[in-house]
C-alpha cells in the first residue's frame, strides 16, 4: 500500500518515471563529482592562499563532517515535509554554496562555503533514493532503477579527475566550483518539471532537534578523529577527547530516541534483522573497499611514475564495468535471492582487491585497470540489491530516513577504512624497514644512500601489498555475512516482527 500524497509508481507514466531517474542521477552525479574534483584543486589552492598542506586538509575534513551530520536530518525532513521540496532546497543551496566557494578569498571563507555545500549536498542521497523507491514499482523495475542510480556514484569518482584536470589547467581552480552553476541550474529545472511530490500520510507536529544535535555531535567527533587521528596520534589528548565526545553524545542520543515521539532515527529499524544485516554488510564491504582503493592513485603516482591525469585514465574502465554491472544486478532481482547476488558480487570485488596485492614499481597500467574492472563489476551488480532491500523492509513513509542510515553507514565505513588502512600502511612500513635492515648487509659504504633508499622502497611496497590483502579479507568477510541476509516475502512479516 502506498503512503504517498502524489502519483506513485502504479499511476505515473512509464516515460515520466525514467525522466525522474535521469533527474536524480544528474543531482547525485554533480554532488559526488564535486567531492572528487576538489581534491585535484587543492595544490593550486594551497599555492594561491599560501597555506600548508595540513591546513588545506580542513577543506576536505569540514566537508566530510558536515555531510555526515546532515544526511539523517535531510532524510527525516524529506519524509516529513516532502521529498521534492527537500531535494530542490538542497540542490539550490548547493549551487549557491558552489558559487560562493568559487569566489572564496581565503581559507576561512573556503571552509565556510564548503560546509554550506556539504550540508546541501547531503540532502541528495536519502531524498533521491526515496523518490526512486516511490516512483518505480517494487521488484525488478525498482532494482534496475536503483542499480542505474547507484552506478552514478562511482562514475562521478572516475570522471572527477578527467573533468577536473583540464578545468584547472585551462581555467584555474575556481572553475571546479563555478562549473556547478550551469549544470546545477539544468538539474534544478529538471527536478521542478519531472519530480512528483511525495511524503508520509502522517503529519509530523514536531521535529527531533535534540536527537539531531546529539547525533551531529557524535558523528562530528567520530569523523574528526578518523580523519585526523593518524596525524594527532590515536592516544593523543585530542583523540581521547573525541572518543569521550562520541560515547557521551551517542549515549544521550540513544536515550532521546527511545523517548521522543518522532525520532530522527527510528530505533525500531534495528529490530529488523534484515535491515541490521544489510547495514552491517554495507559497512564491512565499504570499509574494505575504501580502505584499499584510496591507495591506488597514491601508489600509481608515487611508485609507477604516473601523473594525476594519467592516473585518472586508469579509472575509466572502472566506470564502464560499474555501468555494465549495475543493470545486470537489477535484472537478476526476482530470479535469484538477493543474498546470493550480494554474496557473489562481494566475492568478485574481494578478488579484484586481492589482485592489487602483487603491485610493484614494474607494474603496468593493465595491472591496475584489470583489478579495478573486476572489483567494480563485482560491486556494480550487488549495489541495487542492498538499496532495494532497505526500501522493501520499511514503510514507504520511512524510506528516506532508512536510506539515510544506510548512507551514513557507508560514509562512516569509508572514513574508518581510510583511517585504519592508512595506520596499517604506516605501521607495516616501519616494521618492514626494521626487518629488512636486520637481514641486509652493506658491503660498499659509498652506496649507503642508495642502500637505505632501496630498503625503504622495499618496505613500502611490501606494506602496500599487505594492506591490499587485509582489505580483500575485509570484503571477503562481507561476502560470507551476506548469506545471513534473508528477505521475507511479505511486508507483513516485517511489520509483525517489529511490533
Amino acid at each position: 500500500m502506498s503512503h504517498d500524497v502524489s502519483p506513485t509508481a502504479e499511476s505515473a507514466p512509464s516515460n515520466l518515471r525514467w525522466w525522474i531517474l535521469i533527474t536524480v542521477i544528474v543531482g547525485t552525479f554533480l554532488g559526488r563529482l564535486d567531492q572528487t574534483i576538489v581534491n585535484l584543486a587543492l595544490p593550486k589552492i594551497i599555492q594561491d592562499y599560501g597555506i600548508t598542506v595540513s591546513s588545506a586538509g580542513w577543506i576536505a575534513t569540514a566537508y566530510i563532517l558536515a555531510n555526515a551530520v546532515f544526511v539523517p536530518i535531510w532524510g527525516k525532513l524529506g519524509d516529513t515535509i516532502g521529498r521534492k521540496k527537500v531535494y530542490i532546497l538542497g540542490f539550490t543551496i548547493f549551487i549557491i554554496g558552489s558559487v560562493l566557494a568559487g569566489f572564496a578569498w581565503n581559507l576561512t571563507s573556503m571552509i565556510i562555503f564548503r560546509v554550506i555545500q556539504a550540508i546541501a549536498g547531503s540532502a541528495d542521497y536519502p531524498t533521491a533514493m526515496a523518490i526512486i523507491a516511490v516512483t518505480f514499482k517494487p521488484g525488478k523495475e525498482r532494482s534496475q532503477a536503483l542499480g542505474i542510480w547507484s552506478s552514478s556514484f562511482a562514475a562521478a569518482s572516475v570522471f572527477g579527475p578527467l573533468i577536473g584536470g583540464p578545468l584547472i589547467d585551462n581555467f584555474g581552480w575556481r572553475s571546479v566550483f563555478l562549473v556547478n552553476l550551469p549544470v546545477g541550474i539544468i538539474g534544478l529545472l529538471m527536478a521542478m518539471k519531472f519530480i512528483n511530490e511525495s511524503k508520509s500520510e502522517r503529519v509530523s507536529t514536531t521535529f527531533d532537534w535534540w536527537g539531531a544535535l546529539t547525533l551531529g555531535g557524535a558523528l562530528s567527533s567520530l569523523v574528526l578523529v578518523l580523519d585526523k587521528g593518524l596525524d594527532w596520534g590515536w592516544t593523543s589528548s585530542e583523540s581521547l577527547l573525541c572518543y569521550f565526545s562520541v560515547i557521551t553524545f551517542f549515549t544521550v542520543f540513544i536515550s532521546i530516541e527511545k523517548k521522543v515521539e518522532e525520532p530522527i532515527v527510528d530505533l525500531k529499524f534495528f529490530k529488523i534483522p534484515v535491515f541490521v544485516n544489510v547495514t552491517l554488510n554495507n559497512f564491512i564491504v565499504f570499509m574494505g573497499m575504501m580502505g584499499g582503493i584510496f591507495l591506488i592513485p597514491v601508489f600509481a603516482q608515487t611508485f609507477m611514475g604516473f601523473n594525476a591525469t594519467q592516473t585518472g585514465y586508469l579509472f575509466m574502465p572502472m566506470a564502464g564495468a560499474l555501468m555494465l554491472a549495475a543493470p545486470l544486478g537489477g535484472a537478476l532481482s526476482g530470479r535469484v535471492p538477493s543474498r546470493y547476488i550480494i554474496a557473489a558480487s562481494t566475492f568478485v570485488a574481494a578478488i579484484g582487491l586481492f589482485m592489487f596485492a602483487h603491485l610493484d614499481p614494474r607494474s603496468t597500467s593493465i595491472d591496475i585497470i584489470v583489478p579495478l574492472g573486476v572489483m567494480a563489476f563485482g560491486m556494480g551488480f550487488g549495489m541495487s540489491q542492498r538499496t532495494s532491500i532497505i526500501a522493501s523492509v520499511v514503510a514507504e513513509n520511512e524510506i528516506g530516513i532508512a536510506s539515510s542510515v544506510l548512507a551514513l553507514a557507508r560514509n562512516i565505513a569509508g572514513a574508518f577504512g581510510i583511517s585504519v588502512f592508512a595506520t596499517i600502511l604506516k605501521n607495516t612500513t616501519e616494521n618492514n624497514l626494521l626487518k629488512i635492515a636486520q637481514l641486509s648487509t652493506l658491503n660498499n659504504p659509498a652506496m649507503k644512500g642508495e642502500f637505505i633508499g632501496l630498503m625503504a622502497l622495499k618496505a613500502q611496497i611490501n606494506a602496500y601489498n599487505t594492506v591490499f590483502v587485509v582489505a580483500a579479507a575485509f570484503v571477503l568477510v562481507g561476502a560470507i555475512l551476506s548469506f545471513w541476509i534473508k528477505v521475507p516475502h511479505e511486508r507483513n512479516d516485517i511489520e509483525v516482527h517489529v511490533e
